[in-house]
C-alpha cells in the first residue's frame, strides 16, 4: 500500500531541493523503444490554442459533465511542444487521440448526451476533426515535435464506426454489424459482436469486396474530392493485391495518416475484439507508408543521432492484459493468443496500477525479470491510470511523488498520462463513470502552484520532471537490468549494454533529509570516479565503493 511518511519527508524535501536549478541533463544515450517515455493525452482536453474552432458541425455546449468538447485542439499540443513543456519532462513520444472527423451528432445512453471528443467515435477516418484544427495544424504539430526529437503515435481504430445518430447514419451490412452486444465469456463471443449497443461493428472478419458506404460518397462528393479519394483506393488496392474487404479500406486510411503527415508508430485500440492477424497486415502497410515518408521527407525525420533510422513501432491495447502473463493473452474461453507475434512491438500493462501498490523491490526486480526473461525483445507500456481505467493508482492524487518514481523508475516503457505530472485529481462533481478521469488540463493550478493533496502542483511537476529527465538520459533506466545493491537507503542498479552502447545508473529512495548520507554504488562507478546526481545536479567522488551528496533530496538519482 502507500507510504504516508514518504510522502510527507518528500513534500518536505521541496524547501531545498526543488528551490536549487540542476545543471543541465547530459545528452544522453540513442533512443530506443524498449526505455520510451510515452506521453498520452486527449486532444481535446490537453491545450486549447484556438478557441475558434471549439463547436464545429453544429455540435453545442449541451453534453453532461464532462462528455462534450472542451476547446483542446491540435494547435494546443504544438504551442507546448514549442515550449519546451514535453522536452523539460523528458518524453520521447506523443499518444494523441484518433484525430479522424467524428460522428457531429450526439448520443444519450445513460449517463447523459455526449460527444465523440476523445476520437473513438469515427465517421471519416480520411479527414481531421474540425473540432481540433485542420490538416495544416497536424502537419505542423507532427514537425514540430520530430524538430525536438519527439516522436508521435496515432491511435487507431479497426474495430468500429461511431454510434449512429440522426445525423449520422449506419454504414451498409456488408461493412460493419450491429449486433449481437458482446458477452466477453468466449473469444468469439469478444470479437464477433459489437462492443456496446450502438456502435457498429466493423466486418474486419469478412474477405468479400465492398463498395463505398453512400454516406461517405456523398460527403467526399461535396467536399470536392472523390475523384482523388477513388483513384488513390484504385491504386492501392492495384499495387497490394488486397481484395475490397473493409478491414483493408481501414489499413489505407490509417497508413495514409503515416504518408501524409510522418507518425512514427501506432497505438492500437480494442485489439481483444478483432482477428489477431489483421494487426500484422497493418503493421506490414504502415511500416511502408514509414518508410516511404522517410524517403520523401529526410529533413523531418525525427532529430537525432540515429533517430530516423528505427522501424515504424505499435503497441496494443489488449484490454486485461498483464506483464505476468508473458507473451500470451489468455481469452475467458482459454484460447491464448501472441499479440507481439502479430505486429506489436509492446503491450499496454494493464496491471501496474494494481502492482504499484507493492513496494519498490517487489514491483522492480518482477518486471525486470519478466522483460529479461519471457518478454526478452518486447516490452510493456506502463501505466498508473488512462482515459478508461476505473481502478487508478492514485486518483485524489494524495502520493504523486511515490507515483512518479514507481512509473518512471520501473523496468518497461511509461505512459504518462496528462497530468500525472501535475497532480490533476481525477475526480469531478456531478461526472459519471470514466468522464473523471477526462478532465482538462490542469494548467492552472500548475501555474499557481496550487495545492492538491500536501503538495504544491509546481513542486509535483519538477520532480516528475527531474525523474523524467534522467530516464530520457538513459537507457539502462527502463531497459537494464535490475539489482538491488543495498535497502537502506534502497539502492539499486541498472545496466543496459545492446548495439554498442553501454549506460549504468545507481539509484537510491527514500534518503533522510536531516542529513547527507553515504550511498553505495559498487559494482558499478569506481574509487576516484566522478559522479552526478542528476536530481540534484552535484557531483561527487567515490570513496571505498561509496559517493555522499551534500544535497538535502529524498532520492539520488547518480549518473557519470
Amino acid at each position: 500500500m502507500k507510504l504516508p511518511a514518504l510522502a510527507v519527508s518528500l513534500m518536505l524535501a521541496f524547501g531545498s531541493a526543488s528551490a536549487a536549478t540542476p545543471t543541465a541533463t547530459p545528452q544522453g544515450k540513442p533512443f530506443t523503444w524498449e526505455n520510451a517515455t510515452v506521453y498520452f493525452l486527449l486532444t481535446d482536453r490537453f491545450n486549447n490554442g484556438n478557441p475558434a474552432n471549439d463547436l464545429a458541425y453544429g455540435r453545442k455546449a449541451d453534453a453532461a459533465t464532462a462528455r462534450g468538447y472542451m476547446g483542446g485542439d491540435l494547435a494546443g499540443i504544438t504551442a507546448k511542444i514549442k515550449e519546451g513543456y514535453f522536452t523539460d519532462l523528458g518524453v520521447d513520444a506523443i499518444w494523441i487521440t484518433p484525430p479522424v472527423e467524428q460522428i457531429h451528432g450526439s448520443t444519450d445512453e445513460g449517463t447523459g448526451k455526449s460527444y465523440g471528443f476523445h476520437g473513438y467515435w469515427a465517421s471519416d477516418f480520411t479527414a481531421v476533426d474540425a473540432n481540433l484544427g485542420t490538416e495544416q495544424d497536424l502537419r505542423e504539430m507532427v514537425d514540430a515535435a520530430h524538430a525536438r526529437g519527439i516522436r508521435v503515435l496515432l491511435d487507431v481504430v479497426m474495430n468500429h464506426t461511431g454510434p449512429v445518430t440522426a445525423q449520422d447514419p449506419v454504414w451498409p451490412a456488408e461493412w460493419v454489424r450491429t449486433e449481437p452486444v458482446c458477452g466477453f465469456k468466449t473469444m468469439k463471443t469478444t470479437v464477433e459482436c459489437t462492443l456496446v449497443k450502438n456502435l457498429p461493428d466493423i466486418r474486419t472478419d469478412s474477405n468479400a469486396n465492398v463498395a463505398l458506404p453512400p454516406s461517405l460518397v456523398a460527403k467526399w462528393k461535396k467536399e470536392g474530392r472523390y475523384e482523388r479519394e477513388v483513384k488513390e483506393l484504385d491504386d492501392f488496392f492495384k499495387r497490394t493485391g488486397y481484395p475490397r474487404a473493409p478491414r483493408y479500406y481501414l489499413m489505407k486510411w490509417h497508413a495514409d495518416w503515416v504518408r501524409k503527415y510522418g507518425f512514427d508508430g501506432f497505438r492500437a485500440d480494442t485489439v481483444k475484439h478483432t482477428e489477431p492477424g489483421i494487426w500484422k497486415e497493418l503493421r506490414k502497410v504502415a511500416g511502408a507508408a514509414y518508410e516511404d515518408w522517410k524517403r520523401a521527407n529526410p529533413n523531418k525525420k525525427v532529430a537525432g543521432a540515429h533517430a530516423g533510422d528505427l522501424p515504424f513501432f505499435m503497441t496494443s491495447e489488449v484490454y486485461g492484459y498483464s506483464i505476468k502473463s508473458g507473451r500470451d493473452y489468455a481469452y475467458d474461453d482459454g484460447t491464448k493468443v501472441d499479440y507481439f507475434a502479430n505486429g506489436f512491438d509492446s503491450m499496454i500493462n494493464f496491471s501496474m496500477a494494481g502492482d504499484a501498490r507493492q513496494g519498490y523491490e517487489q514491483l522492480f526486480s518482477d518486471y525486470a525479470k519478466a522483460l529479461h526473461g519471457p518478454l526478452k525483445g518486447v516490452s510493456v507500456l506502463n501505466y498508473l491510470d488512462s482515459h478508461d481505467d476505473g481502478n487508478p493508482y492514485d486518483a485524489l492524487r494524495q502520493y504523486p511523488l511515490e507515483a512518479a518514481n514507481k512509473l518512471l523508475l520501473a523496468p518497461g516503457q511509461a505512459q504518462i498520462y496528462y497530468g500525472d505530472e501535475t497532480a490533476r485529481v481525477l475526480k469531478i462533481e456531478g461526472a459519471e463513470g470514466d468522464a473523471n478521469l477526462r478532465s482538462f488540463m490542469n494548467w492552472d493550478q500548475l501555474k499557481s502552484n496550487a495545492r492538491v493533496g500536501l503538495h504544491g502542483v509546481a513542486d509535483v511537476h519538477d520532480y516528475w520532471s527531474r525523474l523524467g529527465r534522467f530516464r530520457h538520459a538513459h537507457p539502462a533506466v527502463g531497459a537494464g537490468t535490475h539489482q538491488m545493491i543495498a535497502s537502506i537507503p534502497y539502492t539499486f542498479k541498472r545496466t543496459y549494454e545492446k548495439d554498442g552502447v553501454l549506460d549504468r545508473v545507481v539509484i537510491a529512495l527514500n534518503l533522510p533529509l536531516d542529513r547527507a548520507v553515504p550511498i553505495s554504488v559498487a559494482g558499478v562507478f569506481m574509487d576516484g570516479q566522478t559522479v552526478r546526481d542528476a536530481y540534484s545536479g552535484q557531483s561527487a567522488v567515490v570513496t571505498g565503493g561509496k559517493v555522499q551528496f551534500e544535497a538535502r533530496a529524498p532520492i539520488a538519482l547518480i549518473e557519470q
